[in-house]
């Protein structure tokens, strides 16, 4: 007779367990694994809610990551160059200045960022032996130099 008390103690701790895990007000065993199993349904459906957020976000976050966003505006003698990318890539910094070098800018100003993500503000200013040169050519030779890094 003990042990039969001492399962039947345990069982009604248990279940007394699952109606407050579930918040069930239910009062035979019955209801409340019909409440506890309606309760694991929500969860279920949480869970794939936010694995499909989860996957929108990391797909639309590849796109973005394949080059960093590169912005080249044009100032009386030289150019503020902008670049900013989601991941941090050795040589990435050292790519950008060959990019400078090989354009003839000489990088006047500039702030950088290498922890978890880049970014880069640079203002580059045109040598004096150097042909002009516009925007759209500092863009693309910075954007080309990143490409080339592997």
């Amino acid at each position: 007779m003990d042990s039969r008390r001492r399962k039947n103690a345990a069982m009604q701790g248990k279940l007394q367990q699952l109606r407050s895990v579930t918040n069930s007000s239910a009062v035979n065993k019955a209801s409340i694994i019909v409440d506890a199993t309606r309760y694991i349904e929500e969860l279920k459906q949480k869970v794939d809610g936010l694995n499909s957020e989860l996957g929108t976000a990391e797909s639309s976050s590849i796109s973005q990551d394949e080059l960093p966003m590169v912005t080249v505006e044009t100032l009386e003698r030289g150019f503020l160059i902008n670049v900013f990318s989601e991941r941090n890539c050795p040589g990435m910094l050292v790519a950008i200045l060959d990019a400078f070098e090989e354009l003839g800018l000489d990088v006047l100003d500039a702030r950088v960022s290498c922890e978890d993500t880049f970014q880069l503000e640079a203002v580059g200013g045109e040598s004096q032996e150097n042909e002009s040169i516009d925007a759209q050519v500092v863009k693309q030779a910075v954007l080309q130099a990143i490409q080339n890094m592997d």
